[in-house]
């Protein structure tokens, strides 16, 4: 992604225009490395969140409420303290750097009124969030960063703040044709690309591609096979791309994957990625907005529920492992019935076999042809003896067999279960979808009771359904675990709701609120769409989906949660798709 030099002079100049001279009337830190500040400016109130998370660092306006710890983060804490009730000034970006300065003015321990900077460095795994008073002091930050961490520069509290090491590169705002053909001569070998990226600071690979392209040339070409025209048009192309950043002529855009999901985003129209889906936005804040929601949301989740996913998937393997030691052993005692017939035989032709062969050679009476049959005989034993022997082999694996089909229906049973539960973990959204998986599983003795597990059902807050509405206006929800699958069937669906669920796959149960009117086949495909969308089978096509009233749906005693049979069903064949489920969200039932 191109989170770089020219995406957060873009980001300081849309937000700089609303919020310079603002107010800081609320500070919260909702994640380690979040942190959000309510600004109210020019008559209006603005959420601004910054972020120094390794994997998606950023900044952007925001109308997204985040989920705020009861007790503050010292780091939260702090900034409270010093910035809590300050002016913004100005956002600065020093040398083009990736490097965001918020100049907060505010009232120090003497009441008097100081400078403070909130730095937001996005360097990747390397950023962070940090404030320092008017004499260049670290007060705090998101991420300490001790010697032992970096012999380079420590940030710590008391230290001074040093910037990030200089790479020797040259701020690409003070672009002149003298400094590009000078890189040019000192770094031939260079291609095109790593000429820009390389040589200025700021700059992503991306974007110096991007400025190769408008400039007619190849970006994999060395510099040194250019030739003067090509350069010149190169060094046009570069000049008149930062003449539009200076000037602040950005169109954001974000391009998406065949499956459409976000690939890639930029402040300007990339030619490079021209036979891609992409979408123009307002403003860069919404820009992030769209992009990250979804990658945020699956980083944290996928951070809070990985014990509970390793701990899903060990059982997961337990159970297949289980599984094929049952086929093997099924597949030993596969000849019972001949070990039986054995016996009957052996009863049946004793007068005629010889005592201490070792084969008798009958004609199975049994056999509609009366075929010959060889059975095998111990030498050492009498034909009774040996016909016993093969009864008592045969009744063994009578009673083994028995006992497996039992075994294979409950492991059958728990292994479905479980990816269930997995399929529901890849939905969690929230810390209450989390708890309600985890309570879940301790019920279900998959996770054992340790000391600070919240016991009190009743203290445990419930996460409600995901709820649509069709394009025919029929309220349609979907279970996002177990526990909501049971309570949405079985308890808040009436019997003539229509129930949704993937044939003989994992997944959630989805019910279409009827209100005793007949479903148009446009809202049971939208359903089908749902309940294929939210099982294992997401990703794949012509996915069976069987419906029923709700009135033909019940749930067997003993039965694990999110588990039921149902008869006089129909079956829909759908292929899901994001972009449908994102549409249809459009239409989601306000909570």
């Amino acid at each position: 992604m191109a989170f770089d030099g020219v995406m957060i002079n873009a980001l300081i100049k849309e937000i700089g225009d609303k919020t310079e001279g603002g107010k800081i009337d609320k500070i919260y830190q909702p994640e380690r490395d979040d942190i959000v500040l309510q600004i109210r400016a020019f008559g209006s109130v603005y959420r601004l969140f910054l972020s120094a998370n390794p994997s998606n660092p950023r900044f952007n306006l925001t109308d997204k409420k985040y989920e705020n710890p009861k007790q503050p983060p010292l780091f939260c804490m702090v900034l409270r303290k010093h910035i809590g009730g300050g002016h913004i000034k100005k956002i600065i970006q020093p040398d083009f750097e990736r490097v965001a300065v918020f100049e907060i003015e505010s009232l120090n321990e003497m009441g008097d009124f100081v400078t403070y900077k909130l730095v937001l460095e996005v360097m990747g795994r390397h950023s962070n969030l940090i404030l320092i008073n008017d004499k260049g002091v670290i007060l705090e930050a998101a991420r300490h960063i001790n010697y032992e961490l970096s012999s380079v520069r420590e940030v710590l509290p008391g230290k001074a703040y040093v910037k990030a090491p200089s790479q020797g590169k040259t701020d690409p705002m003070t672009l002149s044709r003298e400094n590009f053909f000078e890189g040019v001569k000192a770094n031939p070998n260079f291609k095109a690309q790593e000429l820009i990226y390389k040589c200025y600071t700021g700059l992503s690979p991306l974007t110096a591609g991007e400025i190769c392209l408008r400039g007619g040339v190849d970006p994999s070409d060395n510099c040194e096979i250019l030739g003067e025209e090509r350069l010149n048009s190169l060094f046009k192309a570069f000049e008149s791309f930062m003449n539009d950043v200076k000037e602040g002529s950005f169109s954001p855009h974000i391009y998406f994957k065949n499956d459409g999901t976000p690939k890639e985003f930029a402040p300007f129209r990339l030619l490079s990625l021209e036979p891609m889906s992409f979408k123009e936005v307002s403003t860069c804040s919404e820009l992030l907005e769209d992009f990250y929601s979804k990658r945020d949301m699956l980083f944290r989740m996928g951070q809070k529920t990985h014990d509970l996913r390793k701990l899903v998937t060990n059982n997961i393997e337990r159970c297949v492992k289980k599984k094929d030691i049952q086929q093997r052993t099924l597949k030993s005692i596969e000849k019972r019935e001949k070990h039986r017939l054995y016996g009957e035989l052996l009863i049946s032709y004793a007068y005629s076999i010889t005592s201490g062969a070792k084969e008798a050679k009958v004609i199975n009476f049994y056999d509609e042809e009366q075929k010959e049959i060889t059975i095998p005989l111990d030498e050492a034993l009498s034909v009774q003896e040996n016909a016993a022997k093969y009864f008592k082999k045969y009744n063994k694996e009578k009673r083994t067999y028995a006992a497996l089909q039992v075994q294979m229906k409950e492991n059958d049973e728990e292994l479905y279960y479980l990816e269930s539960v997995l399929n529901s973990i890849e939905e969690c959204k929230s810390e209450d979808d989390i708890k309600e998986i985890r309570r879940e599983l301790f019920e279900q003795g998959f996770i054992k009771k340790h000391k600070g597990f919240e016991k009190n059902k009743k203290s445990q807050k419930k996460s409600a359904p995901m709820r649509f509405v069709s394009s025919d206006g029929f309220v349609m929800a979907v279970g996002k675990n177990n526990t909501q699958n049971d309570e949405l069937t079985m308890k808040t669906a009436k019997n003539s709701d229509l129930w949704f669920h993937t044939k003989q796959i994992p997944g959630s149960h989805v019910v279409v609120f009827t209100e005793g009117k007949e479903v148009p086949d446009k809202t049971i495909n939208e359903a089908a769409m749902l309940a294929a969308y939210y099982s294992k089978a997401r990703s794949g096509s012509l996915v069976p989906v069987d419906y029923t009233p709700r009135r033909f749906v019940k749930k067997p005693n003993g039965a694990k949660p999110g588990f039921v049979i149902y008869t006089t069903n129909k079956t829909a064949f759908v292929t899901p798709t994001e972009e449908f489920v994102e549409k249809l969200s459009q239409n989601k039932e306000a909570e």
